[in-house]
C-alpha cells in the first residue's frame, strides 16, 4: 500500500477517534454488498482491510445481513459464503430479522463501528449523521471515506464553544491581572422601617412609689403614714407665755 494512502486513512482515524471516540480495536460491520464487490475483485477481505489500517480491526457482520443475502438467492450464494466467516454481532434482531441496511442503522446508534458497504442509498443515509464512517470497495482497493459534512460541522460547532469559553475566561484573567476588574461594593443592611420612639426628653417622667423589699417568710407590718395634728393653744396661754 502506498504510503499517501495509508496517510490519509490514518488521519480519517485519528479525527474520528479524537471527535467521536472511536477506539481499538476498531470494529468493522460489514454487510453482503461489500463481500460481493470483494468476490468480484478477487480480494481477500480480512487481509485487505488489516493491510489498510495496520492496526487491531475486528471484523463483524450480523444475523440480518446474513438472512438477507441467503433470502436473494443464488446471485449471492459466493457473497453469503464470505460473509457468514466474520463474527455474528448480537444486533438486537433475533426472532425478528430486518433489512440489512435498518439494522446496521440501528447498530450505529449507540456504537463506534466502520460500516464496511457499497450500498448507495446505505452509505447516503449514514452521511446526515454526524460520527457515522463509512469504508468501501474502489476496485479492489479499500478506501475509508472522509469525514462527512454532518460530522465537520458538528466537531466546529464544538471547537467553536470551547473557544469561546477559553477566549471568556482569558479576557477575565487579563482584567484581574490589570486592575479592571469591577470589586462589588459591600452590601449595607438597611434597617427595617417602623414606628420611632418617643423623644425622652418630652415624655414625663412617671411618679414611683419606692418599694420596700420584701423577705420572704417574714411579715411585713404595715406601716402607715403619721398625720400631722395641730394643737390648739388657747387665748390666756399665749399671753402668759408672751410675759415669759
Amino acid at each position: 500500500m502506498k504510503i499517501s494512502r495509508f496517510k490519509k486513512s490514518h488521519k480519517t482515524l485519528v479525527y474520528f477517534a479524537n471527535n467521536f471516540e472511536y477506539r481499538e480495536p476498531y470494529q468493522v460491520l460489514i454487510d453482503a454488498t461489500f463481500c460481493q464487490a470483494a468476490l468480484q475483485h478477487k480480494i481477500g477481505i480480512e487481509e485487505q482491510i488489516r493491510k489498510y489500517f495496520q492496526c487491531n480491526v475486528k471484523l463483524l457482520t450480523t444475523q440480518c445481513i446474513i438472512l438477507e443475502a441467503e433470502a436473494l438467492g443464488a446471485p449471492l450464494t459466493g457473497a453469503t459464503t464470505i460473509v457468514k466467516q466474520f463474527h455474528v454481532h448480537k444486533c438486537g434482531h433475533e426472532g425478528k430479522p430486518v433489512a440489512a441496511a435498518e439494522c446496521i442503522k440501528s447498530m450505529t446508534k449507540d456504537n463506534r463501528y466502520i460500516v464496511a458497504s457499497q450500498d448507495r442509498l446505505l452509505q447516503a443515509s449514514l452521511r446526515k449523521i454526524p460520527g457515522r464512517c463509512l469504508l468501501y470497495l474502489h476496485k479492489a482497493t479499500p478506501v475509508l471515506e472522509a469525514p462527512s459534512a454532518a460530522s465537520k460541522k458538528i466537531v466546529q460547532k464544538r471547537v467553536k464553544n470551547l473557544m469561546l469559553g477559553k477566549q471568556v475566561d482569558k479576557i477575565e484573567y487579563m482584567k484581574e491581572k490589570q486592575g479592571l476588574k469591577a470589586t462589588e461594593a459591600p452590601v449595607k443592611n438597611k434597617r427595617a422601617k417602623g414606628p420611632k420612639n418617643p423623644n425622652p426628653l418630652s415624655c414625663k417622667k412617671s411618679k414611683k412609689q419606692k418599694q420596700i423589699p420584701q423577705l420572704h417568710g417574714v411579715q411585713q407590718p404595715n406601716i402607715a403614714k403619721a398625720k400631722r395634728k395641730r394643737v390648739k393653744i388657747s387665748a390666756h396661754v399665749r399671753a402668759e407665755q408672751v410675759k415669759a
